[in-house]
Parts: C-alpha cells; structure tokens; sequence
C-alpha cells in the first residue's frame, strides 16, 4: 500500500525566520508526519531575510526557469532548496527577485504592509503547483498553513479540479493569529482569475480582507485547523458554521497525532462519500 502523501504549504518554518508560534509547527510538524509512516514535500517563500549560505539554501535548475504571467507581467520562478539533516527533511522555497529580494517578510521596516502582498501570495501559490507538477508528485492532501497560502484551496477546487494529477487531492487550512489590516488590493481577483473559476467562486474577493480571504480558504478546503488559541473571531465563527470536519486548537504535546488523525479522518470521510 502507498504511503499517504501530504504537501505542507507554510508560510513561515523555523530555524529559517525568527522563531514564532506557526513557524514551529512549520519546522517540527512535517517531521512528525513522516515518522507517522506519511510521505511529506514542504514549501515557504524564500523571503529575503533568510540567510542563503547559513541555511545552505541553493538553486534546483531542473525545477525554475518557469515564468509566471500576474497582471499581464512575466515573472522568473526560481526554486531554491534546503535540508533540515536532523530530520531527514528537505525544504522547496519559492523565489523571485521582483517579490522576495526584499529583506522583510510581509511588511516593510516601518511595519507597512507591502502593497503587493497580493501578486506576492499568487505568485507563490502558483509556484507551488508548477513545482509539485513538475516534481511529478501527486498529494494526497495539501495542508496550508497561514494566509500568505490561502489561495491554494481556491486553486486546487476549481483550475486543477479536471487535472487527473489533483483531481482527488483534499485540502486543509490552518487558521492562525495573523490577520492583517485593511485589505489586500482591490484587483486582485483580475490578477488571478482563471476561466475554471466561476463568478460565485470569487464573491469574497471583491473586498479582499483577512476575514474575507480566510472564508473563502475555508469554502474551498475540505476540513479546517484552529492553529492558535485565539483567531479573528468572525473567522472563526464562520468555521464553525461551515459544517466542515475541524481540529481545534489543542495542547502542543499532541499536536502530531491529532494532526495525524485529522488527515486519517479526511482521507476516510472522503473515501466513504466516492463509493
């Protein structure tokens, strides 16, 4: 029998930014799933605050040279790779000199956020898929974690919907404390439309905030994870609304197996509905 194969998409990982609540499970929750017996693949954006020689990042050519088109702009994708040894883990970052050359993560020296925070999460949403295609790796769930991800599920339930590759690929995504104020840019849907996506697909992303942005990831994803102790509690309160499967926030002594067991559950609960 195959091993369970589960892409985490994070936005952020230790050791490779400051350390912080998400970037933790970052590090330590992919590890935990591959010694579960899961096959793993994990992906962050190369922000340009991370140190290239310390973390012994370098290029994979055989996976960039891809252009992706965002506002009828072209722009290189470059896969970089490290190895975390002690874990027996290697982590894809996605890079680009226009959107992640910058020495911040999501928000300027000032505490602004980057006005172009928008095409920078499409951009890296993309990258993923056009990497995980090209690898030729066929998730059995993909498990987004922080905002910055949150288009995934949109693009996993309608553009690859059709794609043999992904047609059977559940998504999950992780809620966290990161929400952020105003709104992304308003064109944002003119950015990253597709003629796959449905104008009720998009309602949401007419007034592009964290809230709003969040339901949307939750619309699209197939079970949802509280993964800190406090969200916006609107957000919040529409997971619980949406019916969907959900793991609360619970202890970090067992956080792997219950991440562990919601994958199971997932996996099952959408086995059972097929037949």
């Amino acid at each position: 029998m195959e091993k369970p194969k589960v892409l985490f998409v994070h936005q952020e990982i230790t050791p490779y930014l400051k350390e912080s609540h998400m970037g933790t499970l970052g590090r330590y929750l992919p590890q935990g799933i591959q010694e579960k017996g899961k096959e793993i693949r994990t992906f962050m954006p190369r922000f340009g605050c991370i140190n290239e020689r310390r973390n012994q990042l370098h290029e994979v050519i055989r996976l960039s040279g891809m252009n992706l088109i965002i506002d009828d702009t072209d722009h290189p994708l470059i896969i970089k790779v490290a190895s975390i040894q002690s874990a027996r883990m290697q982590i894809y970052f996605i890079d680009n000199e226009d959107f992640f050359q910058r020495k911040f993560t999501l928000k300027d020296k000032n505490g602004n956020y980057f006005e172009d925070n928008d095409e920078r999460a499409i951009f890296f949403s993309r990258g993923v898929i056009e990497t995980v295609k090209k690898l030729g790796w066929a998730p059995d769930i993909v498990h987004c974690s922080g905002w910055f991800s949150s288009l995934l599920p949109l693009y996993f339930k309608t553009v690859l919907k059709e794609n043999p590759m992904f047609s059977e690929t559940k998504v999950v995504f992780s809620i966290f404390d990161d929400e952020f104020p105003d709104q992304l840019n308003k064109d944002i849907i003119k950015k990253f439309k597709t003629k796959e996506m449905k104008d009720e697909d998009l309602e949401l992303y007419k007034e592009p905030t964290y809230v709003n942005i969040c339901k949307a990831a939750v619309n699209f994803s197939d079970g949802v994870i509280l993964s800190s102790e406090k969200i916006n509690p609107e957000v919040e309160s529409y997971v619980h609304s949406s019916g969907k499967p959900l793991l609360k926030f619970e202890s970090m002594d067992t956080y792997i197996d219950d991440h562990n067991d919601f994958y199971d559950e997932i996996l099952v609960s959408e086995s059972v509905l097929s037949e």
